[in-house]
């Protein structure tokens, strides 16, 4: 995680607070060598919610360039990002200069005393963005070289752009890498796409703001993702497409031959339903109470009913729901076909005749990793029944 140095962004009246003390790394610097280094603590601005870095240029011990990277919330709990860059004057111990923000172009001006202390350096002064006025007082800084820095800026947004299968991928789910700039054009043109948005994916963060790149997590029926894919990386500004993580737990999941259950190039989805809801209904002891694919997802959601074991003479009813994904094994022409199912999600109602029961539930807490007690082997049934292979975690194989 990008470290950062205490910065507490508030009104005009904030008080000064002190920085979080940081690990200390002593300076290795040849005497008069020309470097960069870097100042980021663990807390920021805004009650740490901001991300500051202040890269210097040294020659030896002597400052003579600075710059004051910062980006923080527009507001107070806010999930919108603003970003400034100010490339500072130093005089002395003195860092100052000015630079608008990025987003709401507002006004900025820094004044900082820099003071080593040490092999640690504080910080105080004073940076107004707009009307805001944030009091910095930040102690007990250590320095990292530029290596140092760099190594902690390495991410991975999890985009496979070309998985051999779908092990450590899954097939509904998909991300975008497109420049800022083009990224609201980019999600215009999904109106109107059977595709979901992952909502938290439209924020954008520090790290995009800097990157100048943002990265849309997309859900799709599997059988049209690898087209939307293709699409999105013809389209302007994107940086990067392909697979990434979502719902398949390999664990819950099962791998068949193809032929039986496809009509032409199609997946039969009627035959698909009346398999996995005959052994579910089976191993769940339930009648199966419904069957609907999602449009958007390619996701299946089977219920079903069954008594509730809970006070018998009440006669109240278990409604359990499962949802099943059924997708290629990998991307492009293959004989195989991979089934997931979820852990059953179970409430209980009362469907008497006359006036009815309400009622809650309250977790109980007793079910701690593992298959779910509910669940009475469902993955392994329907192994058997489409004569398919479970995944081997210990192996990494199909098995």
């Amino acid at each position: 995680m990008r470290a950062r140095f205490l910065l507490l962004l508030g009104l005009a009246t904030a008080t000064p607070h002190l920085a979080v003390a940081q690990m200390k790394l002593p300076a290795k610097t040849a005497p008069g060598a020309v470097e960069n280094r870097y100042f980021t603590a663990i807390d920021g601005l805004m009650g740490g919610n901001a991300d500051v870095v202040l890269k210097e240029t040294r020659q030896g011990k002597t400052v003579t360039a600075a710059t004051l990277d910062v980006c923080y919330p527009v507001a107070k709990g806010s999930d919108r990002k603003d970003r400034f860059v100010a490339n500072l004057t130093v005089s002395g111990q003195n860092l100052t200069g000015t630079a608008q923000s990025v987003g709401d172009k507002l006004p900025v001006t820094v004044k900082l005393l820099r003071k080593p202390t040490g092999d640690t350096f504080e910080f105080r002064g004073q940076i107004t963005i707009g009307q805001s006025v944030t009091e910095v007082a930040s102690t007990d800084n250590s320095d990292l070289s530029e290596k140092e820095f760099l190594d902690n800026q390495t991410s991975d947004d999890g985009i496979t752009p070309a998985p051999k299968d779908f092990t450590d991928v899954s097939p509904e789910a998909f991300g975008v890498r497109v420049k800022l700039d083009a990224a609201l054009d980019f999600l215009k043109s999904l109106k109107g796409e059977a595709v979901e948005i992952g909502l938290s994916s439209l924020s954008i963060s520090c790290d995009a703001l800097r990157a100048g790149e943002q990265t849309i997590n997309l859900t799709a029926d599997p059988e049209r993702t690898a087209a939307l894919i293709a699409k999105a990386k013809s389209m302007p500004g994107v940086v990067a497409a392909g697979w990434t993580s979502g719902s398949f737990e390999m664990d819950r999941t099962i791998r068949f031959a193809a032929a039986e259950w496809r009509d032409g190039d199609k997946i039969n989805r009627e035959k698909i339903v009346s398999a996995v809801s005959g052994v579910l209904a089976r191993t769940l002891a339930a009648k199966a109470a419904g069957a609907d694919w999602d449009a958007n997802t390619g996701k299946l959601t089977l219920a079903f009913k069954r008594p509730s074991p809970v006070y018998p003479p009440l006669a109240l009813t278990e409604n359990v729901e499962v949802t099943a994904l059924v997708s290629p094994d990998k991307p492009g022409a293959t004989d195989r076909l991979m089934l997931w199912i979820s852990s059953p999600a179970i409430t209980t109602v009362d469907e008497g005749t006359g006036a009815k029961l309400n009622l809650s539930e309250e977790p109980t807490g007793d079910e701690e990793g593992g298959e779910p007690k509910d669940d009475n082997g469902s993955v392994e049934a329907l192994a058997k029944e489409f004569k398919g292979q479970r995944w081997d975690a210990d192996k990494s194989v199909w098995k």
